[in-house]
């Protein structure tokens, strides 16, 4: 892996964890305004620690491994960087479970905010398709089964792959909604300590972060370089939450950014799974250019302030 491809994967592993994360740092900001200065400075020093090398460190680590329990854990964290025939081998056959599992609970997570959650809409047709949330659960259900009929087809254990990556999905929707109501709850709450507002911050990091660690697989298998990109982007994060937040806000479409970039990374992933072989580059570079196109469409929307050029 030359130089110019690690700095390429990085830097969309960057873009793509600071994008999904920005509902992330909205909540965090809104909870922290709640808190007091001691508790911030420990959340946003500590928090960020946990948040890089317990999570986006740790779990792509710990998914690597348990795709290919063959490894040793030193193994699974350099699989893609080393020349070891037995470990390559290994990778190889691993990955299309690993690619299948993830592009599935990403085309159900990018499905599940195009019929079900509230958005801004930024694209025509997103408002009618918001009318029929009720048609979600059928399509993923087709969905699914169509994936497992021609996974079968390959191999069983892919297509148990895709049933993973479904199950997934489903557990991490019933924490984020608990999460959403625990930050409900923070909010109207005056009497929870800053303790307890920490650790439900922490734990909604840890639910928010799954989308980044899930779909930096699209991008590359190196745990390295997963840990680098993500950990990065979780630093922006965090400087968005103290500093940036308000900002950010302005633009509307920023998040219909980063789901559009999680329906073409599942969709890479799964045909990744079926073993078509997608250039490395493509992924960053898609990414680039879907948040690019919201990014822009945001702009345009913003509000001139009078008088200035």
């Amino acid at each position: 892996m030359d130089i110019l491809t690690i700095i390429l994967v990085i830097a969309g592993l960057v873009l793509f964890e600071t994008i999904t994360s920005i509902d992330n740092a909205i909540i965090n900001a809104e909870v922290l305004s709640t808190m007091s200065e001691r508790a911030k400075r420990w959340f946003l020093l500590w928090g960020l620690i946990l948040a890089v090398f317990a999570v986006r460190g740790l779990l792509p680590w710990l998914i690597v491994w348990a795709s290919a329990p063959a490894l040793s854990p030193l193994e699974a964290f350099t699989a893609t960087l080393t020349s070891d025939p037995i470990v390559i081998a290994s990778i190889e056959q691993s990955a299309p479970i690993l690619l299948m599992a993830g592009g599935t609970f990403l085309l159900f997570l990018f499905l599940n905010w195009l019929f079900l959650e509230n958005k801004n809409f930024g694209l025509t047709g997103e408002r009618y398709i918001a009318t029929k949330g009720v048609w979600f659960f059928a399509l993923v259900s087709v969905l699914l089964t169509c994936l497992v009929w021609f996974a079968l087809e390959k191999s069983p254990l892919i297509a148990f792959g895709s049933v993973v990556g479904s199950t997934a999905f489903f557990i991490v929707h019933g924490f984020r909604k608990n999460a959403e109501l625990a930050e409900e709850k923070m909010l109207r709450s005056s009497d929870m300590s800053d303790l307890s507002k920490i650790f439900y911050l922490e734990v909604i990091d840890a639910t928010f972060s799954i989308d980044g660690v899930i779909g930096a697989f699209a991008f590359t298998m190196a745990v390295p370089l997963i840990l680098i990109g993500n950990g990065i982007g979780a630093f922006v994060v965090r400087e968005l939450t103290v500093r940036n937040v308000e900002n950010i806000k302005k633009y509307r479409y920023l998040k219909n950014g980063a789901m559009y970039s999680i329906l073409f990374l599942g969709i890479i992933m799964i045909m990744e799974g079926f073993s078509v072989h997608i250039p490395f580059w493509i992924s960053p570079v898609i990414t680039f250019g879907v948040v690019g196109f919201f990014l822009v469409k945001s702009m345009r929307e913003i509000p001139r302030i009078p008088g200035s050029n």
